[in-house]
């Protein structure tokens, strides 16, 4: 009984940093999606100047680049959440092995390498929209 109780508590120590990781993911969930918001807020105003003219091509073409923007923010959300997701089953693996007294490194490695496999595309993507999002407001 004292290993099963020694077993948890060095798990519980071990799933300090991946909470701390989840947090981390959460925030950085958080800043996407108000970029998504304002992404969203910027079409209906485009949209809305043009309900009783024709649209010129200026505004098409903001049009489109809000959409394409949308569109990689919402893949960053996706991925980051499968991160996140990927994260707690790394946890959840920690205490299943401990409990069940099995060996499951290699799950939970093959999971953790996932997770920063996710946290890197949500990153790279999110990096994408921002260098969109900076280089049209330079034109």
């Amino acid at each position: 009984m004292e290993t099963h109780i020694t077993d948890i508590a060095h798990v519980i120590q071990l799933s300090v940093a991946p909470v701390f990781l989840l947090t981390a993911i959460s925030t950085l969930i958080g800043a996407m999606n108000t970029r998504l918001g304002r992404i969203i807020d910027r079409r209906r105003v485009v949209m809305e100047s043009h309900a009783d003219k024709e649209m010129t091509a200026l505004d098409a073409e903001e049009l489109l680049l809000l959409a394409r923007r949308r569109h990689l923010i919402y893949l960053a959300i996706l991925f980051a959440v499968m991160a996140a997701l990927l994260v707690c089953f790394v946890v959840a693996g920690a205490f299943l092995g401990a409990l069940m007294s099995s060996d499951l490194t290699r799950l939970v490695a093959a999971l953790f390498i996932l997770a920063m496999g996710s946290m890197i595309a949500a990153l790279s993507l999110f990096l994408r929209e921002i260098y969109l999002a900076v280089s049209a407001g330079s034109r």
